[in-house]
């Protein structure tokens, strides 16, 4: 399938919509209403630091909504205002935040059902509209509800659509498409689906994997097994992997997505010679500016005396837990929870999710006596999130001082 022939008919299109309704002014009240914090912004003007009696509150100086997201929860809101009476449905969650996602379900924004691990679109009726998440959505999706003659709202955001314009010129100089992400995310799902050859990489380990096998060979049914749902359909490591191109998903660490590519520029001089280099290797900057800011600032967090760090942010929300990362790699203990009700202020408990485990309780997580806390959220919390993070950690304190 031509997908860049596909993508340009389906932007001219009568039923396709990328630049909101002209509702701005009404949905911008109404979201500063609902997701701002005078809180946050006095904290920001004030050198991002508070502190109430024997505890101070640091924030990251970069954290909460990226402009992409902005961008994303508006067009959703222009489209419930501009389609007051009709049904309208979202191919997955516009970003990963729960108390944003809840709140369009409570506006009557349904999301596509799962049945048997797959999306249900037989729900959706010709003529509906449907919202194409920030994330992205994967080009069989959108032929089919262009197909269905839908309404198509895309909030797709910017970054993720440079990321596959890099693919499609991967694919149009027959290069396979190595892309750094979580094969099952949503937006690597999208980004693979404008590749014609790819293979996912989740981090450094196994791109060694894959750049040992380009150098030496190797058993190539072990290879298959060991990415197997992360490349493209009838792929051959024996032959796909001479001609390479780097792709990311948009909120991966920055450093191991630029580590990777150098990985793979080093690999292919070493196989093919640097003078065959540009024959063998393409590579395009495609890291988010917002997701690259947070986790620099949370660098620069992490530099100061903490006692701890609580990072904000949904439990599925892959730039939120790189900066859960970045934390641990400097051994500060860091909590990651997703909104305040995490945080239980009576029993001095917090739940909160560990680096690839489950949800567990902490009790006593608070102790007595002067405490600094870092604090930083992912690109898709609201301030109004941070504020009751917040909020509860002071009255926390304040109960078992």
């Amino acid at each position: 399938m031509d997908t860049k022939t596909f993508k340009r008919t389906l932007q001219q299109s009568d039923n396709y919509h990328r630049k909101g309704f002209g509702h701005q002014e009404q949905v911008t009240a109404t979201l500063n209403q609902e997701y701002q914090s005078n809180l946050i912004q006095n904290i920001r003007q004030n050198n991002y630091q508070i502190t109430r009696e024997n505890v101070t509150i640091r924030l990251a100086e970069a954290f909460g909504f990226c402009w992409g997201v902005e961008r994303a929860v508006a067009m959703a809101y222009e489209t419930r205002t501009h389609f007051p009476q009709e049904k309208i449905w979202i191919t997955n969650e516009i970003i990963h935040n729960p108390s944003v996602n809840q709140r369009l379900k409570e506006m009557n924004v349904d999301f596509i059902p799962f049945k048997e691990g797959k999306k249900d679109f037989s729900v959706v009726n010709s003529n509906e509209v449907v919202i194409l998440p920030a994330f992205g959505a994967s080009v069989g999706e959108m032929q089919l509800l262009n197909d269905k003659n839908c309404t198509i709202v895309d909030t797709t955001c910017p970054w993720v659509s440079k990321v596959w314009n890099s693919v499609e010129k991967h694919k149009k100089r027959s290069y396979t498409s190595i892309i750094h992400g979580k094969y099952q995310h949503e937006e690597t799902v999208a980004t693979s689906s404008f590749a014609n050859i790819y293979l996912v990489v989740l981090n450094m380990e196994e791109a060694k994997y894959v750049s040992n096998y380009i150098l030496n060979g190797g058993d190539r049914t072990e290879f298959l097994t060991k990415f197997k749902n992360a490349y493209s359909e009838g792929f051959n490591p024996d032959t796909d992997l001479e001609r390479v191109g780097i792709a990311n998903q948009t909120t991966m660490l920055k450093s191991e997505t630029e580590a990777i590519g150098k990985l793979f520029e080093q690999t292919m001089m070493k196989k093919y010679n640097p003078t065959q280099l540009n024959e063998h290797f393409m590579s395009f900057n495609t890291i988010c500016d917002a997701t690259q800011e947070r986790q620099d600032a949370m660098l620069n967090l992490v530099k100061e005396k903490l006692d701890l760090i609580v990072v904000i942010g949904g439990f599925n929300s892959s730039n939120t837990t790189h900066l859960q990362e970045i934390s641990g790699e400097y051994n500060i203990p860091s909590y990651h929870i997703d909104s305040g009700d995490r945080i239980f202020v009576l029993d001095n408990k917090i739940e909160h999710k560990p680096l690839e485990t489950d949800l567990e309780i902490k009790n006593n997580w608070l102790g007595e006596g002067e405490i600094t806390i870092g604090v930083t959220s992912g690109a898709s919390t609201p301030d109004k999130v941070v504020e009751d993070v917040i909020e509860k950690i002071f009255a926390t304190k304040k109960l078992i001082n």
